[in-house]
């Protein structure tokens, strides 16, 4: 008998199988073009992957800073899959959009340039740069601040609804950073006008490594030992970051990325997502990372 079902449901016409299919997920359809013929061209067609792009793909790809025609794509397929391996900028290039590959959610970046990054445009604390590995024309280079703050915003309009999302802080470092190493920063994600759960977050590249096997940095050994001498105390390990804290974490593309916060979308949901990042509780001065942007991306 099942047989025979399965029989029946192969005889059905190619539209009404890419109509099913339509109502699965991209991960579930290309799973099922594996299955039969049938199934294969049924998930090749532009009924299904429509339905598998967002309801505003058209409006999202009108504001491409190259214009849509510059998407050579023959498909809704090849579409779908363009953006999810080719980010497009957007916005006169100030944010970049993609898709999440096996949902078809929407994905942003905020550029460095859609961020507020006090003393941002003061030469002496940030320096504006380019770097081939970026998505963007340009990039925050920290020189020397002793007040870090960085923040950002996006209409939640613009996110995928019923979706769990997560910002992340996407950097990279010069050979040497400083001012990180054992003072966390702290970073709250949330709607704007109410309040939003704090995170511990660690900027050092290194911080999950130190961490991990207690390393003290020279300088701040060093004082710490003769402190302790001083005092007649034995020489114990630099007190632990709150062990909930966000390391830095390698992306594929040689940038890192950290996690900011988490939110979830509901149905209809309008406003500003904020996203904030600060460390000005150590007094002491940071430089050496370089700041791409900030991903908004289901999680």
């Amino acid at each position: 008998m099942a047989v025979e079902s399965c029989g029946d449901f192969y005889a059905l016409p190619e539209d009404c199988i890419a109509n099913a299919l339509s109502l699965t997920s991209p991960k579930d359809a290309s799973r099922l073009s594996l299955v039969a013929s049938t199934f294969r061209s049924a998930a090749q067609s532009d009924a299904v992957w429509e339905r598998f792009l967002p309801s505003d793909y058209r409006q999202i790809i009108s504001r491409c800073i190259d214009g849509p025609d510059s998407l050579l794509v023959k498909s809704k397929k090849d579409l779908f899959l363009y953006l999810c391996e080719h980010p497009i900028l957007i916005d006169s290039g100030l944010k970049s959009f993609s898709l999440e590959k096996w949902s078809g959610k929407k994905c942003f970046m905020l550029s460095a340039r859609d961020l507020y990054i006090m003393w941002g445009d003061t030469a002496q604390y940030w320096k504006w740069i380019s770097l081939p590995e970026s998505r963007f024309p340009e990039v925050a280079e920290l020189l020397d601040v002793c007040w870090f703050e960085i923040r950002g915003k996006i209409n939640m309009n613009m996110l995928s609804p019923a979706t769990n999302y997560a910002a992340y802080l996407v950097f990279t470092c010069k050979s040497r950073t400083h001012g990180f190493e054992h003072q966390p920063a702290e970073a709250w994600v949330g709607v704007s006008g109410h309040e939003a759960e704090k995170r511990t977050v660690c900027l050092d590249p290194d911080g999950a490594q130190r961490q991990r096997y207690q390393i003290v940095p020279r300088r701040i050994g060093l004082l710490y030992h003769r402190l302790t001498r001083l005092h007649g105390h034995q020489q114990d390990n630099v007190p632990p970051i709150e062990q909930n804290t966000q390391y830095p974490k390698p992306r594929d593309n040689g940038w890192m990325e950290v996690e900011l916060g988490e939110f979830f979308v509901e149905e209809g949901q309008d406003g500003d997502l904020e996203i904030s990042l600060m460390e000005v509780k150590g007094g002491n001065w940071k430089s050496g990372i370089i700041v791409q942007g900030i991903e908004i991306r289901p999680k």
